[in-house]
C-alpha cells in the first residue's frame, strides 16, 4: 500500500522547524537542538524573524525566504498561526509536517489547518504532539529529553508521555528504534497511515502501539490485518475500565465493555495484546528482533529450582506450554547433571551450577525435537559468576550447529547481574530480562505473534440467506419501521432466526389476558407465559415471565396477575399483549447468550457465553467482529468458561458444540446482510447433546438513517456475475474466497510458462503456496480478486490491489491455457473497471512485461495508455483514469 507522501518520514534529506529558537527552555529550542543533535544528512533549517544563535544551523526569517521546500517541517508556533504556515509550506512545496502546537481543539481552526494541508496534499502528524524520531535517518523532531537508537521497533504512540518512557525503557535494555511517531490528535495520519508506511518499511521489525481510542476502525483494522501478516504489531489500550457506563437494551451490549471490544478486533487483526506498560515492554524487546518461534513449547533451564517453578507457573497464563523433553533428552542430561536434577523441565542444573552445566543443557534442550523455544535463567550465587555463564552459554547460541529456528531468550534475575550480562546478550542478539515474569511474557508475546499470524482469519461471505428467507426478514423489518418501532417483538425475533436456520419455539400472540387460553389451544401444556412491551425488554425482572403453567385457565390468571402488576409498577410501559408457549425440558441442557451489540468505533460485536438470568453476573463471555466463518465461531466459543462443560465431562456427554457454532455464523449473516439489526439477544440458547433451541430472542433496529456498519469488511457477494464473452462463451465470475487455495494453485499450474513470467514479472514456473494464501485471504476494503469459471473449471485471474487513498489500483490477470483468444481477458476485464468505477478508484494501472504485446493491445483496446519505465525499459506502465479526483481541475 502506498501512503500518499508519508514516505518522506523514513528519510527526508531537510527538515525546517518553523518556530525555532534559542531561548532556552522553550520547546521551540528543544526541538531544534534534538534536530541538530541527531545528525541528518542534509539541513536542518530554523525558521524565526528573530535571529537563532546556535551553531551549525541554517536560520531564516521566513517560509519565503528558504532556499529550498524542506521535505519534513516541524512547526511549535502558537496555535492560531498554524494554518497560515501549513499553507505557506504547502506553496513552498513541503508535502509533509509535524504540528507540535497544542491548542487546536477549536473546530474552525483544526479545519483551517487541514484544508490548507488538503489544497496541496501536505500530511499533517499531530498537532499536539511529541514529535517524530527517525534514528537510521537521523531526524528527531521531537521535544523529547534524550534521542533514541537506531533498531527494528517502530513505536506508534497517542501518547507523548508513553514515548519518553519508552524511550528510556528502551535504552537501559539497548532496544533500538525503526521509527517513533507521536500521533498527539491525529488530526491527518492516524494509526493506519503509520501501519501501513512500517509495515512496508524493511528496518522495520515489529511494530508497538499506544492506543487511547480509533477514529476509523475498519480503516485501522484493514492496515493492522495487512501488516500482521509480515511482522508483529503488538498493541496497548488504555482505559480498561468504561466509567460512563453502557446503556444498552440487551444483555450483550451491557456485557460488551469497550475495552473487550477492542481486545476482540486486535485479536481479529493478528494483533498481540499486552495488557500493562512492562507487558509491551517485553514483548517489544523479544519482537523487535528477527526472531520466529516455531512452535509455543518453551524449555526452561535454571539453577534455580523455584525461580523455574515460577516461571512455568508465568508460562501457565499465556498461549505458551512447556515442552516435554524427550526421553533422550533427559538420558543425554543424565551423565552432565548432578544426579539431584530435575530430570523434567524445567531443567534445573542445581544452585552450584557453572558455566558447563549451563552449555550442556541448552545444548540438549535445543536438540530435542519437542522444544521450540528456550528460557534461560541465572539466579546470581557465590559460586559462579554470571557473566562467564553468559559467555558460555551464547557461544552455543552462536555455534553453527545451533538450531536457528529455536530462539532463546536471556533471564538473568536481579539488575546488577542483568546488567553486567548485558552487553554479551546484546552483541549476540538475544534478549534480556532481568524478572522471570518479564520474560515468560515475551515468550507468550512470540507465540501470540505466532498464533496471530497463522490464524488470520479468512473473511465469509455475506449473503448467505436464500432469496426467500432474505424476503422474509426484511419483510419483518419493514413491518416494524412502518410502525416507528425499534424494538422488535419476540415473535418476529424468532421469525429472523428461523429464517436463517435457528431453531425456535415459535410463540402464540395473544392480544390481551383473556385472549390467552385460546392461545394456549394450539400447543401442549404445560406452558410458558410472557409479555410483550417495547419499553420492558428484560421480561423477567418485572415479573414478566411465568413458567410451567399447567393449563389454559392457570395461564389466563397469570395473564391478568401480570397485567394488573405492569399497569401498577410500570403505568408507562405499553402492554401489547402475552405470548404463549410450550414448557421446554431444560434437564441436562445448557443456556447459552448469543448476541449482537452495537459498539459506537467498531460496529456490530458478537458476543457469546454462559446465558440465563444470571448472565450479567456470571460475566462469561467472549466477543467477536463479524463476519465469522466456522473457526472463528468455535474459536469464540472456546474462550468462555461454561465451553469447558460443553466438551463433556464424566458420564455427561458432550452439548451439540457444532449447533452452537451454526448459531453463531447464522447471527453474523444476520448482521452482516441487515445493516439495520442494531442489538439482538438469544437468551437462552438451550444446548445440550441432542441439539439447540432457542427460547427466548429479542432484536433492537437502528434508526432510520444509522445503518450499522462492520468494521471487516465480508466478501462482496454482490459482485458475483454471469458474463458471456464476445464469442459467447459463458463465464461465472465470483470475488475469491479462503477456501479457494487449492483451486487456484491448480489454475496457475495451468497457466504458461511465459504467461507466468508476464504475471509475476519474473521468471518463475511454480507459484509459492504464500503467494496463494495472499491471493486468497485478502482483505476487501484494499484489494479485490475475481475469479472466472467456465463450468466448474477456473480459467481466468484477475487481481486488483487499491492504494489506502483509492487515487491508484493496480491489476494483474492471468488466463488459462487453451482459454486463451476466447473474450475471457476482455470480459473479465470489463467486470474488474466496473468494479473499480463502483469503488470511486481514480485510476487503475498494470505494470506489464514490453513483450507481453497481446496484453497491451487489449489494454490499448480498453483505453489505457501506454508509459516507459526508464527504470526498466523492459517493463510498461498502462493506466487508464476512471474518474478526475474531487478538487482537480
Amino acid at each position: 500500500m502506498a501512503i500518499h507522501n508519508l514516505d518522506r518520514l523514513l528519510g527526508p534529506r531537510s527538515i525546517a522547524i518553523v518556530g525555532a529558537s534559542s531561548r532556552a527552555g522553550t520547546i521551540g529550542q528543544r526541538v531544534l537542538e534534538n534536530a541538530l543533535d541527531a545528525r541528518l544528512d542534509g539541513p536542518v533549517f530554523a525558521v524565526n524573524p528573530n535571529p537563532i544563535e546556535l551553531d551549525d544551523d541554517w536560520w531564516v526569517p521566513s517560509i519565503a525566504e528558504l532556499p529550498i521546500a524542506p521535505e519534513l517541517a516541524v512547526i511549535a508556533t502558537p496555535a492560531p498561526t498554524v494554518p497560515d504556515i501549513i499553507a505557506e509550506l504547502g506553496a513552498k512545496g513541503t508535502r509533509l509536517a509535524v504540528v507540535i502546537s497544542a491548542g487546536l481543539h477549536d473546530p474552525e481552526l483544526r479545519q483551517a489547518m487541514l484544508d490548507a494541508a488538503h489544497s496541496h496534499g501536505l500530511r499533517i502528524i499531530g498537532p499536539n504532539c511529541l514529535g517524530v524520531l527517525m534514528p537510521h535517518a537521523g531526524v528527531n523532531a521531537s521535544f523529547a529529553q534524550r534521542g533514541a537508537p537506531a533498531g527494528g521497533l517502530a513505536l506508534l504512540s497517542q501518547s507523548g508521555a508513553l514515548v519518553t518512557s519508552m524511550i528510556d525503557w528502551a535504552a537501559e535494555r539497548h532496544v533500538g528504534f525503526s521509527g517513533i511517531v507521536s500521533l498527539g490528535d491525529g488530526a491527518d495520519v492516524d494509526f493506519a497511515d503509520l501501519i501501513d508506511l512500517f509495515a512496508a518499511d524493511p528496518r522495520t521489525e515489529a511494530i508497538a502501539l499506544y492506543v487511547e481510542s480509533i477514529g476509523d476502525t475498519a480503516k485501522f483494522m484493514s492496515a493492522a490485518r495487512a501488516a500482521s501478516r509480515v511482522k508483529p504489531v503488538i498493541a496497548l489500550k488504555a482505559g480498561r475500565t468504561d466509567a460512563a457506563g453502557r446503556a444498552a437494551m440487551s444483555h450483550t451490549g451491557a456485557l460488551a465493555g469497550s475495552w473487550d471490544v477492542y481486545q476482540a478486533a486486535f485479536r481479529r487483526a493478528g494483533i498481540v495484546p499486552v495488557e500493562t506498560l512492562t507487558g509491551l515492554f517485553g514483548a517489544a524487546q523479544v519482537l523487535s528482533r528477527k526472531r520466529p518461534v516455531p512452535g509455543n513449547r518453551l524449555a526452561i533451564v535454571t539453577n534455580g529450582g523455584g525461580a523455574g517453578v515460577l516461571a512455568a507457573d508465568a508460562l501457565a497464563k499465556t498461549e505458551g506450554a512447556l515442552a516435554s523433553l524427550s526421553p533422550e533428552t533427559v538420558a543425554r542430561l543424565d551423565p552432565a547433571l548432578p544426579a539431584s536434577w530435575s530430570r523434567a523441565n524445567p531443567i534445573d542444573v542445581v544452585g552450584d551450577a557453572r558455566a558447563d552445566r549451563f552449555a550442556a543443557a541448552v545444548d540438549a534442550a535445543a536438540a530435542d525435537p519437542a522444544v521450540d523455544a528456550l528460557l534461560v535463567m541465572h539466579c546470581p550465587t557465590a559460586v559462579a559468576n554470571g557473566v562467564g555463564i553468559a559467555d558460555a552459554v551464547l557461544a552455543r547460541v552462536s555455534a553453527e550447529d545451533f538450531p536457528r529456528n529455536k530462539p532463546v531468550i536471556g533471564c538473568w534475575l536481579g539488575a546488577g547481574n542483568a546488567d553486567h550480562a548485558r552487553p554479551r546478550f546484546d552483541a549476540a542478539d538475544v534478549p534480556l530480562f532481568d524478572n522471570l515474569d518479564e520474560a515468560v511474557q515475551g515468550f507468550g508475546a512470540m507465540v501470540a505473534a505466532r498464533n496471530a499470524r497463522e490464524a488470520l482469519l479468512r473473511t465469509p461471505a455475506a449473503g448467505a440467506v436464500a432469496a426467500a428467507d432474505r424476503d422474509a426478514v426484511q419483510a419483518v423489518i419493514h413491518g416494524a419501521r412502518a410502525e416507528g418501532r425499534t424494538t422488535l417483538s419476540a415473535g418476529e425475533a424468532k421469525q429472523l432466526l428461523a429464517a436463517l436456520g435457528v431453531p425456535v419455539v415459535q410463540p402464540v400472540f395473544a392480544a390481551g389476558a383473556g385472549a390467552v387460553a385460546d392461545a394456549c389451544g394450539s400447543m401442549r401444556p404445560p406452558y410458558v407465559l410472557k409479555i410483550v412491551s417495547p419499553q420492558l425488554t428484560h421480561k423477567s425482572d418485572v415479573g414478566g415471565v411465568a413458567l410451567n403453567l399447567p393449563d389454559s385457565r392457570a395461564a389466563g390468571r397469570a395473564a391478568e396477575e401480570m397485567a394488573a402488576r405492569i399497569a401498577r409498577d410500570h403505568p408507562d410501559a405499553q402492554l401489547l399483549g402475552f405470548e404463549v408457549e410450550p414448557m421446554v425440558d431444560t434437564v441436562g441442557k445448557y443456556e447459552l447468550l448469543v448476541g449482537i451489540a452495537a459498539d459506537p468505533a467498531f460496529g456490530p460485536v458478537l458476543a457469546v457465553g454462559a446465558g440465563g438470568k444470571a448472565v450479567e453476573v456470571l460475566n462469561d463471555r467472549a466477543l467477536g467482529l463479524p463476519p465469522l466463518d466456522a473457526a472463528l465461531a468455535r474459536d469464540m466459543l472456546a474462550r468462555t468458561r461454561i465451553a469447558t462443560l460443553l466438551a463433556g465431562y464424566r458420564d455427561v456427554p458432550a452439548a451439540d458444540i457444532d449447533g452452537v457454532v451454526r448459531v453463531l455464523q447464522a447471527v453474523s449473516t444476520l448482521v452482516a446482510d441487515f445493516p439495520e439489526i442494531a442489538e439482538l439477544d438469544i437468551n437462552p440458547l438451550l444446548v445440550g447433546s441432542d441439539g439447540v433451541l432457542a427460547l427466548d430472542a429479542r432484536v433492537g433496529l437502528t434508526a432510520p438513517g444509522t445503518e450499522a456498519k462492520l468494521a471487516i469488511r465480508p466478501v462482496p457477494s454482490e459482485w458475483t456475475a454471469d458474463l458471456a464473452t464476445r464469442d459467447g462463451t459463458a463465464l461465472h465470475v465470483r470475488p475469491v474466497v479462503p477456501a479457494d487455495e487449492a483451486v487456484l494453485a491448480d489454475f496457475f499450474e495451468h497457466v504458461d510458462a511465459q504467461d507466468l513470467r508476464f504475471r509475476f514479472l519474473t521468471a518463475v514456473r511454480h507459484v509459492r503456496r504464500d503467494q496463494i494464501a495472499a491471493m486468497t485471504q485478502i482483505d476487501y476494503r484494499r484489494a479485490m480478486h475475481f475469479l472466472a469459471f467456465a463450468g466448474e473449471t477456473l480459467v481466468a485471474s484477475a487481481m486488483l490491489i487499491a492504494e489506502s487513498d483509492r487515487s491508484n489500483a493496480e491489476l494483474a490477470l492471468s488466463v488459462r491455457e487453451g482459454w486463451k483468444h476466447k473474450g475471457v481477458s476482455w470480459t473479465l476485464m470489463e467486470h474488474v473497471l466496473r468494479y473499480a468505477e463502483a469503488e470511486r478508484i481514480e485510476r487503475v494501472e498494470s505494470l506489464e512485461s514490453s513483450e507481453n504485446h497481446a496484453a497491451l493491445a487489449l489494454e490499448r483496446e480498453m483505453g489505457f495508455t501506454a508509459h516507459p519505465c526508464p527504470e526498466n525499459p523492459a517493463e510498461t506502465l498502462v493506466r487508464k483514469v476512471l474518474r478526475t479526483p474531487a478538487g482537480a481541475a
